[in-house]
């Protein structure tokens, strides 16, 4: 536990200080480079797809998924090119794979290239979120929202499940959930949110808030952040390891760090672009 905290005392800050401090495209590559860690992590590090050739073409897809991310929400090159560019991106990824298949499907399986499709374009889609949320007006704050849903609703459950936890939510995946941690994460998403809110139109020039919105933010990110944490746990189950990685001690890979982020950030995104709970 003592690792752990201390890895989030000397993390956290220089995360922060890297997506508030510098401009969108710090963050860009900060999580292009956590997604083509991420990538090693899913295909290699559990052994799904132990393949140096589509390890590479995978790396180099999560890195251009993220700077995509990146162009399209600070809006640095036209719409179509941006397009263009995603459509012949996936074209040369989807055509790699294919080969290689082709070349070694006595040794490959169309099942095992889903692990490198997930790693790929699924994943860092998502977390590229991360990105498009930093690239809107006020994105240094819409950003902290992702990081607050997530964080929060992990830390609540985890106190709130120590404490009182009695009924197992999910016992063979993750065997330390609890339902009243679940609820207790959401009632601390909820209560942060809310404050936050309140903190972002008294300090922050924020002249439209809405408060409900903001609890909703809460109860929905709580969720989103189960779903994703349990989602890649699934896969740890499956091929018997602990972590994906040592990345980041006390915490594991980036993998067993983002898992949450995973669902919570895309989420945040959808939720601003149709119920903003603060606005400028």
């Amino acid at each position: 536990m003592l690792i752990r905290i201390l890895s989030a005392v000397v993390g956290i800050p220089l995360l922060l200080a890297i997506v508030l401090l510098l401009p969108p495209v710090a963050t860009a590559i900060l999580f292009a480079a956590a997604c083509m860690i991420g990538a090693y992590e899913m295909l290699w590090r559990t052994g799904l797809l132990k393949h140096k050739r589509i390890l590479a073409y995978t790396a180099l897809m999560s890195a251009a998924v993220v700077m995509w991310s990146w162009m399209r929400a600070c809006a640095v090159v036209s719409e179509r090119t941006l397009w263009s560019c995603a459509l012949i991106g996936l074209f040369v990824y989807f055509t790699a794979l294919f080969c290689e298949l082709l070349a070694g499907h006595t040794k490959l399986s169309f099942t095992s290239l889903s692990a490198a499709l997930f790693s790929g374009i699924v994943y860092p889609f998502l977390l590229g979120a991360l990105v498009r949320l930093r690239g809107m007006d006020g994105g240094e704050f819409y950003i902290i929202t992702a990081f607050l849903l997530s964080m929060i609703a992990d830390t609540g459950a985890y106190f709130v499940g120590r404490a009182c936890g009695k009924h197992k939510l999910a016992p063979v995946v993750s065997p330390k959930k609890t339902v009243e941690g679940a609820i207790g994460g959401a009632v601390c998403n909820v209560l942060v949110m809310v404050g936050y809110t309140a903190l972002l139109s008294k300090c922050f020039g924020f002249t439209q808030v809405n408060y409900f919105y903001a609890a909703i933010y809460g109860v929905l990110g709580a969720a989103a952040s189960i779903v994703g944490d349990l989602t890649l746990s699934v896969v740890k189950r499956q091929v018997g390891i602990k972590d994906y990685g040592n990345l980041i001690p006390g915490h594991g890979g980036i993998l067993d760090r983002f898992d949450s982020t995973m669902v919570v950030a895309p989420l945040t995104e959808i939720l601003l672009l149709l119920i903003p709970f603060a606005v400028k």
